[in-house]
């Protein structure tokens, strides 16, 4: 997981509520083994649909999603976030989220914001008439600005644990092996008759 303190991007605004994960990814996606190649799986159904925002070229370099309220609701498949962290998105802006998906995004370092319906609103509506719209995101003080559209430095919520595996890029495996040392001090302790790991 790569290490996160500011992301500064054009946005890419999806003006639907409640979208749940079947929606991020179908499920005919799911029969892949590995965990990349998700994005090409992106709103698959919504993007045979010529008119979808992510079918518009003039947002191909948008790396923050901004949604309507509910985003991420449904299974709890963790394909979902995988697919928009492959797709290229960094962020995700909305008022509300689903917790279990929150928390699978929190694991890969795609950052989900809860800002205020004003504020999405305001940045929902300007970045739908133009795709030059953009927004940083300042996870060390935990705020997120529009300069452009008056939105100077709204706060949001998370708290310090996640806030510091951003910071250091430490998903779940990068913080077990902070206890590396420890780990190898037991198993060299254990008796030779019990499993090891290697």
């Amino acid at each position: 997981m790569k290490q996160v303190e500011t992301i500064s991007s054009h946005v890419v605004p999806l003006d639907r509520s409640d979208v749940d994960t079947d929606q991020i990814i179908p499920a005919v996606w799911l029969k892949r083994i590995e965990r990349t190649g998700f994005g090409e799986g992106l709103f698959s159904a919504w993007r045979q649909d010529p008119d979808f925002i992510l079918n518009n070229p003039d947002y191909a370099d948008g790396h923050i999603l901004v949604a309507r309220e509910n985003f991420g609701c449904g299974s709890s498949r963790e394909h979902a976030p995988w697919a928009l962290e492959d797709y290229g998105f960094q962020a995700i802006i909305a008022p509300s989220f689903a917790d279990i998906f929150k928390n699978n995004c929190m694991k890969l370092g795609l950052v989900p914001i809860v800002a205020s319906e004003e504020n999405v609103d305001k940045v929902m509506h300007a970045a739908l008439e133009n795709s030059t719209i953009e927004v940083t995101v300042d996870i060390v003080n935990l705020t997120w600005s529009c300069t452009t559209e008056g939105i100077d430095a709204e706060p949001f919520p998370m708290d310090s644990f996640s806030q510091y595996r951003l910071l250091n890029g430490l998903d779940d495996i990068g913080i077990t092996l902070q206890h590396e040392a420890d780990i190898s001090a037991f198993e060299a302790r254990r008796e030779s008759f019990k499993p090891v790991v290697v």
